[in-house]
């Protein structure tokens, strides 16, 4: 520096709002993730599911047999997010609701008597980001006193479990989704920043839909059945281990089909062994 002299550099107005436009942008790109309510008792909890949502970003909900929707307590908890509460999907069961996705994690707070794929809400949240740009899917979370049942947390791929304090663990609905919302948020910013190349970005087949999978379930255990090689008086969890099996694998549309295919000419020759 020249004794006397104070240089300032000059930037450019544009130059400064230049990466912030970037930024703002990158952080309303959210990838399509399906937020799923099942069977919400106080629909106080909904309304502050909907703005917690809102503020991550994340604007698709659907309700599972909720106690009580439509409610002016959800739209007073719900403040500025009215219009997710307004494009909330409403369905009967959790399989309609999640019948298009791909990928489905259900939030978990316990062990089961049956051992899941189990995930942290930031692999979780990897997850739903890379796979929500080629895919439908979805995070689950159950009823606020119990949570979602072993049938419901079978449809799941994965779980997560949010590991909050041992000495109170309970977290309330909105918070819990917050949390994992959170996450999702700042996994896209993660992405923005240039990962490396996702797995859907060069496979050659959609993964198969929760919807095609059930279909598959139902003709493998109707195949299993006449085989004599599962007793469904006696099934001893295993039509349990086998959606496992297949909710690691991860099979695509093609791969379901084949395996479709094997199973129908496995019934032509049961029915007619000469052909």
């Amino acid at each position: 520096m020249i004794a006397g002299y104070r240089f300032a550099v000059l930037i450019p107005f544009a130059a400064i709002l230049s990466p912030l436009r970037g930024y703002r942008n990158l952080m309303n790109t959210l990838p399509d993730i399906k937020i799923v309510l099942v069977n919400t008792s106080h629909p106080g909890n909904i309304g502050a599911t909907a703005r917690a949502m809102k503020n991550m970003g994340v604007s698709r909900l659907a309700l599972v047999n909720p106690m009580e929707f439509p409610s002016g307590v959800a739209v007073g908890r719900a403040a500025s997010a009215l219009d997710v509460l307004e494009q909330a999907e409403v369905v009967e069961t959790l399989g309609e609701a999640i019948e298009d996705c791909a990928l489905v994690i259900g939030s978990s707070a316990r062990s089961r008597s049956l051992p899941w794929p189990m995930l942290t809400p930031e692999q979780s949240a990897e997850k739903l980001v890379m796979e929500g740009q080629s895919a439908q899917v979805a995070l689950v979370f159950g009823r606020e006193d119990s949570g979602l049942n072993n049938e419901e947390l079978h449809l799941c791929h994965f779980h997560v479990q949010i590991p909050a304090s041992r000495e109170y663990s309970s977290l309330n609905l909105a918070a819990a989704v917050m949390v994992l919302c959170y996450e999702i948020r700042r996994a896209v910013l993660r992405d923005g920043e240039g990962a490396d190349k996702a797995e859907y970005e060069y496979w050659d087949q959609e993964r198969a839909t929760v919807g095609q999978m059930e279909h598959f379930y139902e003709h493998l255990e109707r195949v299993l059945v006449e085989i004599d090689f599962h007793d469904p008086e006696n099934p001893r969890q295993l039509m349990q281990r086998i959606r496992r099996l297949f909710g690691r694998v991860r099979i695509d549309a093609m791969e379901m089909n084949i395996l479709r295919g094997i199973l129908t000419n496995i019934e032509h020759k049961i029915q007619d062994p000469q052909d």
